[in-house]
C-alpha cells in the first residue's frame, strides 16, 4: 500500500506563503472529507502548525512508477491549491513530497522534533497527536496510517527517553522571551499582554515567570482557558475586546492564537503609542496566520518580530542538542526498518490468505463434484482417483503456466525462486 506525504515548511516557505496553506481546526473535518473525495484518497490526515502544513496521504490508486506517482502527487496538490484558493504554481515550489519509506522517515523526524526550527521541540508531537485524532473522528484514517503514527508515537517517545534532544529549554516561547531579556535593561519591570490562552502562550508565561515578570495580562476570547492560566500562574485575564485598553500599558505582546484574520491591527497600536507618548512596544507574534498585522512593524516605536525572526536566537541555543539529534537519527532509522519489516509480513499474509481461498475454492468444487458422483452410484475408489487427479491438476495449473513464462522470458531468478517456494531442490527433498 502506497503512502504520501506531501508538505511545505518553515524550510522550504516563508511565513507569508505558510500562513496561506493553514488549515482553520474547525473546518478540518470538512476539508479531509473534501481531499479524499477531490483527490481520490482512501485515507488522509492533516497537520496544520505555524511552521508547516503536511497531508499524509494513502491514494486509492496504485503508485507502482513515477508516472503513477506524478499523477497522484498533481491531484493533491490541485486540491491544496484550489482549497485555500491559491495558484498551484505559487505552491509548486514550495512543495517537498515523500513516498513510502521516505514519507514514514519524515514524519518520525517531525514527530520526535527534528525537522523542527527548534531542535528537538516537543510541542510537535501533541500536534501530530491531534491530528491523527480529528482525522480518526472525521472518519479519514483506516488501518494503514494507523500503524505508521502508532509507530511514529513509540520512536518519537523512545528519542524523548533515550537521547537529550529535549534538555535545555529551546522553544520559539523561550526565544521570544531570551529575546525581550536582550531589548530590556530590566525585565521584571515590564509589563506583558498575551494574545490567546493555549500550550504556547503558557510555555511563554511559564519562562516570564521564571524571569521575574508579574505584570502579566491574558486576553482570549473567551475567559475559561485565561481563568486556567490565572489559577496556574496568577495573571490576570481579559477578553480580546480589551485588547486597545491594554495596548496602553503592554511594553510586551506576544500573540499565538489560531484566528484565521489578524487580530490586531496598525490603527489600534498607533492610538496606544500616542497615549504612552511613544514609548516602544516589543511584539512576538507566534501564530500562523499572523495575529498582528505586519504594517504594524512599520511603525517607529514597535518591534515586531513573527516565528521566522526567532530563527537566529534559536540557532544559538541548539549546540547542545546536535549530538542528541545524531542518536536520534539511528532511533528513526530503526523504526522505519521495524515498520517495514511488519509491513512485509502483513503483506505476506495478505497473500497467503488469498492463495488459501483460491486452493480451497478448487477444494470446494472438487468435492462437490466427487459427491454428486458418489451420489450417482458410482465407484467411491473411481470417485477419489478422478478428484485427486483434478485437485492436483488445478492446483498446479497456475504455477506452471508462470514458471514457463518466467524461464521462456529469461527470469531464471523466478525459476530459482520458485524451486525454493515449492521445495523443488533435489538436496531438499533428500534431506527428508
Amino acid at each position: 500500500m502506497a503512502t504520501l506525504l506531501l508538505g511545505i515548511n518553515h524550510n522550504t516557505a516563508s511565513i507569508a506563503i505558510r500562513e496561506k496553506v493553514a488549515f482553520a481546526p474547525e473546518l478540518m473535518h470538512e476539508a479531509l472529507k473534501r481531499a479524499c473525495s477531490s483527490a481520490e484518497l482512501g485515507e488522509l490526515a492533516i497537520l496544520s502548525t505555524c511552521n508547516r502544513t503536511e497531508l499524509y496521504c494513502v491514494p486509492n490508486h496504485l503508485a507502482e512508477n513515477e508516472a503513477h506517482r506524478q499523477k497522484i502527487e498533481k491531484a493533491v496538490l490541485s486540491w491544496l491549491a484550489n482549497y485555500h484558493q491559491l495558484d498551484s504554481a505559487e505552491l509548486k515550489n514550495c512543495i517537498y513530497a515523500y513516498w513510502d519509506e521516505d514519507a514514514v522517515r519524515h514524519v518520525m523526524k517531525v514527530a520526535s522534533g527534528l525537522d523542527s526550527m527548534v531542535l528537538g521541540e516537543p510541542q510537535i508531537l501533541g500536534q501530530i497527536k491531534s491530528a491523527y485524532a480529528v482525522a480518526k473522528e472525521a472518519g479519514s484514517i483506516d488501518s494503514h496510517l494507523h500503524r505508521i503514527f502508532e509507530d511514529t508515537f513509540t520512536v518519537a517517545k523512545k528519542v524523548r527517553t533515550d537521547t537529550a534532544i529535549g534538555e535545555n529549554p529551546v522553544s520559539v516561547a523561550f526565544a521570544a522571551v531570551t529575546l525581550a531579556q536582550r531589548i530590556f535593561e530590566d525585565l521584571s519591570k515590564a509589563s506583558v499582554l498575551m494574545i490567546g490562552a493555549g500550550r504556547t502562550i503558557e510555555l511563554v508565561v511559564q519562562h516570564l515567570k521564571q524571569a521575574n515578570i508579574d505584570n502579566i495580562v491574558i486576553a482570549n476570547r473567551t475567559l475559561t482557558h485565561a481563568l486556567e492560566l490565572k489559577e496556574k500562574y496568577g495573571v490576570d485575564e481579559v477578553l480580546l475586546s480589551d485588547i486597545p485598553e491594554q495596548l496602553i500599558n503592554a511594553d510586551i505582546v506576544v500573540s499565538s492564537t489560531a484566528s484565521q484574520l489578524p487580530i490586531l491591527g496598525k490603527g489600534a497600536v498607533e492610538k496606544a503609542l500616542k497615549i504612552r507618548k511613544h514609548r516602544p512596544i516589543f511584539m512576538v507574534d507566534l501564530a500562523v496566520p499572523r495575529d498582528i498585522e505586519p504594517e504594524v512593524g512599520d511603525l517607529a516605536d514597535v518591534y515586531l518580530y513573527s516565528v521566522d525572526d526567532l530563527k537566529e536566537v534559536i540557532d544559538s541555543n541548539v549546540q547542545s542538542r546536535q549530538s542528541a539529534a545524531a542518536e536520534a537519527e539511528h532511533i528513526i532509522d530503526k523504526g522505519v526498518l521495524d515498520f517495514q519489516q511488519k509491513q512485509r509480513s502483513l503483506d505476506i499474509v495478505s497473500s497467503l490468505k488469498a492463495y488459501r481461498d483460491k486452493a480451497e475454492s478448487i477444494r470446494d468444487i472438487e468435492l462437490d463434484k466427487a459427491l454428486k458422483s458418489l451420489g450417482n452410484g458410482e465407484s467411491a475408489e473411481d470417485v477419489l482417483a478422478n478428484m485427486a487427479r483434478l485437485l492436483t491438476n488445478k492446483l498446479i495449473h497456475s504455477p506452471s503456466v508462470q514458471m514457463k513464462k518466467a524461464s521462456a522470458e529469461g527470469h531464471d531468478e523466478l525459476v530459482e525462486l520458485a524451486q525454493v517456494l515449492f521445495e523443488l531442490n533435489d538436496k531438499d527433498n533428500e534431506s527428508k
